[in-house]
């Protein structure tokens, strides 16, 4: 097979994180779906040669996607909204199989299902956090992608600090091929990911710009410690941090949608562009919509140190 045909698809592409590290690897992506338009903003300006589609994915299906890409995809990729399955919500739903299945957001899962069913890849890779397989979820999507075709199914646990992304976050990759991408042997620091960053207000950096903070917040910050947090809130069965000041000499903790951090050195929250740096952007990735919009896109993605590394697994088993 030769590298021409290397073409991918990207649904709930968000700010394209996942798609980064196929981009570099030198795939094509051809069609990509989100419906949330800022995201599409973001992606459509860092993949100007994608057809971005803002649309809700219960009213696409494959023949649209296969008009519009001109071609059958090799691969489809994708990361469903993790809320109806992270401890992170308060509110999720009691029994497991609930959540894939009554949850409205849940059933986007079910979506992405339909769609590589109607595609047919050779590979699909769906991304999720690893509670989409707690209790009887795991067997039921096991069921769902052997309904359409793929009986083989494996359940990928990779962590973005073993492939050169400077925060922790561990990760289920479910496909129907086994993932086994190359580690490093080094872990990049947060002193590493940012120090070469000028300070906001001496930078034109997009995405680069302080964020606000009141007298009382701005007080509290000078007094946090390294690993330490200003704030807690109520998770699905425990309380969980936010506001924590980075350790220079550490990876970052996990960079959620809702994650503010304490720059190490200095009184102030990060940036985008540094929480994005934590995420292994390149500085070149512009991040559009609100300043609250541009953290979920950063907080929300692949790491694209982690996307190419399976991209290369990937080319490296097709191609060769």
């Amino acid at each position: 097979m030769n590298m021409s045909s290397l073409s991918i698809v990207d649904i709930f592409c968000g700010g394209g994180g996942f798609s980064c590290g196929f981009k570099r690897g030198g795939f094509k992506i051809l069609v990509a779906i989100d419906n949330d338009p800022a995201c599409a903003k973001t992606y459509k300006s860092n993949f100007p040669e994608a057809t971005v589609v803002v649309e809700d994915i219960r009213n696409i299906n494959g023949n649209d996607i296969i008009h519009l890409a001109k071609q059958k995809p090799l691969i489809v990729i994708g990361s469903p909204p993790c809320e109806p399955f992270t401890g992170a919500n308060p509110n999720r739903m009691k029994d497991p199989i609930d959540r894939l299945y009554k949850d409205h957001m849940g059933q986007l899962t079910i979506e992405y299902i339909r769609i590589v069913g109607e595609l047919k890849p050779k590979i699909f890779i769906m991304e999720n956090v690893p509670a989409i397989i707690e209790g009887d979820l795991k067997e039921a999507l096991i069921g769902e992608f052997k309904s359409i075709g793929y009986p083989n199914i494996y359940f990928n646990f990779l962590k973005a600090e073993d492939f050169g992304t400077p925060s922790h976050r561990l990760r289920v990759f479910i496909s129907n091929i086994p993932l086994r991408p190359t580690a490093l042997k080094e872990r990049i620091t947060v002193k590493e990911a940012l120090r070469d960053l000028p300070p906001p207000q001496f930078s034109n950096i997009p995405n680069h710009e302080f964020v606000p903070l009141s007298d009382k917040k701005a007080r509290k910050i000078a007094k946090i410690k390294h690993g330490k947090a200003m704030y807690f809130y109520q998770g699905y069965s425990r309380r969980l941090p936010n506001y924590i000041r980075l350790n220079p000499d550490d990876i970052a903790p996990t960079v959620l949608g809702s994650s503010r951090f304490i720059h190490p050195f200095e009184d102030r929250l990060l940036t985008v562009r540094e929480q994005a740096r934590l995420m292994g952007y390149s500085d070149h990735h512009i991040f559009y919509g609100g300043r609250d919009q541009q953290f979920n896109q950063v907080g929300e993605s692949v790491p694209p140190p982690l996307s190419f590394a399976i991209a290369e697994f990937i080319k490296n088993i097709i191609v060769y």
